[in-house]
C-alpha cells in the first residue's frame, strides 16, 4: 500500500473516530447516509402498525372500465417518472387503472405528504365523536408539555393551517436537518415536544411537518389509541378498504411518523378522495361531517405565505387549485404521490410513483398538471 493511500485510509478512520465521538445520538444520521434517498418502499427499513380491513368493498367497475387507450406520450411520461399505479375513479365506480410492470392492484406505496391530509381527517372525526372539543382548542389540553409562556397559546387550528410559529425547519437535502432527523431517528415524539413558538401564530402559512407531528399525539392523547388504531376502527374499516395498510413508525411499537409514511394501494387512497366526494359519507354512515369538511377544504385566505403572497391554495393540510375551470382538492406526497378530487366531474384521481418533476410551476411541481390532463382526459373520453 502506497503511503499516500495510507495517508487517506488512516485520515478516513480518524474522522469517522471523531464523529463518532462528537455526534452521540446521531444514529439518524448514518441511516441517512446509507439509505440517502427516501422511497416508497422505505416501510421495509422501519417498523410498522397494522391497519386492518374489515368487510372489503371492491370497486365495481364502470361501464367503460379501461377501455381508455392511453397515447404514447402520456405512457412515456409516467414510465419517465417511475410512475408504478394510476387510478381514475367517476360516479364512485373504477372507470381505469394501470400499474407499472412490477407493481399490482394490491402493491403498498409511500404516501409521504398524503398523510398530512388524513391526519387532518383524523382530527375532524376526533372533533365529531367529542374526543377534541374544536379545532379552537388548546393545544396545551391535550399535550402538557405545551402550557409553557411560548408554547400556551397555540391551538390546533393553527396546527392545522400550518401556522404554527414552532422553530421546525422544513429542509430536506441536509442529512442533519429536522426532517431527516424526523425520518431516520428513534425518538420522535420526544423531538417535536421539545420544539417552541419563535414567530406569531396565525399569521403566516409555513409549511412545518412538525405541526402535523405534534397533531397525531393530540389524536393519541385524546383518544387514548396509537394513530394507526384509530384510523383502522374509524376510517379505513368504515370505507371498506381492501387491502390492509401499513403505518410507519419512528420505532418498535412507537409512535407513528405522522407527517408522512402510511402505505396503502392506490385503490385504497382513492377511497379517501370518494368519501371527500361524498361529502364524508359511506354506505349512508357520516365517517366526517360534512361541516369539517367544508372547512378543511378552505384555504385560510387571511394569511400570508413565505412569498408575501394570500393563501388561496392550502386549508387544514389538504391543497387547492384551478386547473381548466376545475376546482381541485387534493393530497399530496414528496416523490409524486397524489390523490386529486374533481367535484364537477365527480371523479377522483390517484398517481403513485417513485418520482417527480424536479420543475415548478408557480412553486407547484409541474408533473401535477400531467396528471390531471392525463386523468381530465380519460373522463373525457368516457363521457364522448
Amino acid at each position: 500500500m502506497s503511503k499516500k493511500r495510507y495517508l487517506r485510509n488512516q485520515l478516513s478512520v480518524l474522522v469517522i473516530l471523531i464523529l463518532l465521538v462528537v455526534l452521540p445520538g446521531c444514529g439518524y444520521f448514518w441511516r441517512a447516509l446509507v439509505y440517502q434517498k427516501v422511497g416508497i418502499l422505505d416501510y421495509h427499513i422501519f417498523h410498522n402498525r397494522r391497519i386492518d380491513v374489515e368487510n372489503p368493498q371492491p370497486w365495481q367497475k364502470h361501464p367503460l372500465y379501461n377501455s381508455y387507450s392511453m397515447p404514447q406520450s402520456y405512457t412515456e411520461y409516467m414510465d419517465s417518472l417511475k410512475t408504478v399505479g394510476f387510478v381514475v375513479i367517476q360516479d364512485g365506480k373504477l372507470l381505469y387503472e394501470r400499474y407499472a410492470t412490477n407493481w399490482s392492484d394490491t402493491a403498498i406505496s409511500n404516501s409521504f405528504s398524503m398523510a398530512k391530509s388524513i391526519i387532518s381527517m383524523m382530527i375532524g372525526i376526533c372533533i365529531d365523536k367529542g374526543y377534541i372539543k374544536s379545532e379552537d382548542d388548546f393545544v396545551r389540553d391535550y399535550i402538557p408539555e405545551f402550557n409553557t409562556p411560548e408554547n400556551r397559546n397555540l391551538t390546533i387550528k393553527h396546527l392545522l393551517n400550518m401556522t404554527s410559529g414552532l422553530n421546525w425547519n422544513e429542509a430536506y437535502a441536509n442529512p442533519w436537518s429536522t426532517t431527516t432527523k424526523a425520518y431516520y431517528g428513534t425518538q420522535l415524539e420526544k423531538q417535536v415536544l421539545k420544539l417552541k413558538v419563535v414567530e406569531p401564530s396565525d399569521v403566516k402559512y409555513d409549511y412545518k411537518s412538525g405541526d402535523t407531528q405534534l397533531l397525531a399525539i393530540i389524536i393519541r392523547n385524546a383518544t387514548g389509541m396509537p394513530v394507526a388504531e384509530f384510523m383502522e376502527k374509524y376510517l379505513w374499516k368504515k370505507i371498506g378498504a381492501e387491502t390492509p395498510a401499513l403505518w410507519c413508525l419512528d420505532h418498535k411499537n412507537g409512535l407513528e411518523k405522522a407527517y408522512c409514511c402510511v402505505n396503502a394501494t392506490a385503490k385504497d387512497f382513492a377511497r379517501l378522495g370518494q368519501l371527500i366526494l361524498n361529502q364524508g359519507m359511506w354506505n349512508d354512515e357520516v365517517v366526517l361531517s360534512k361541516n369539517y369538511i367544508e372547512k378543511m377544504l378552505t384555504p385560510a385566505s387571511h394569511l400570508i405565505d413565505e412569498f408575501g403572497k394570500t393563501n388561496d391554495y392550502y386549508g387544514y393540510q389538504w391543497w387547492k387549485i384551478m386547473y381548466n375551470n376545475h376546482t381541485v382538492h387534493y393530497m399530496r406526497g414528496i416523490n409524486g404521490q397524489y390523490v386529486f378530487i374533481i367535484p364537477d366531474k365527480n371523479a377522483v384521481i390517484v398517481r403513485l410513483g417513485h418520482k417527480r418533476s424536479k420543475v415548478r410551476i408557480n412553486d407547484i411541481p409541474s408533473d401535477l398538471f400531467e396528471w390531471l390532463n392525463i386523468g381530465l382526459d380519460i373522463l373525457s373520453k368516457a363521457e364522448q
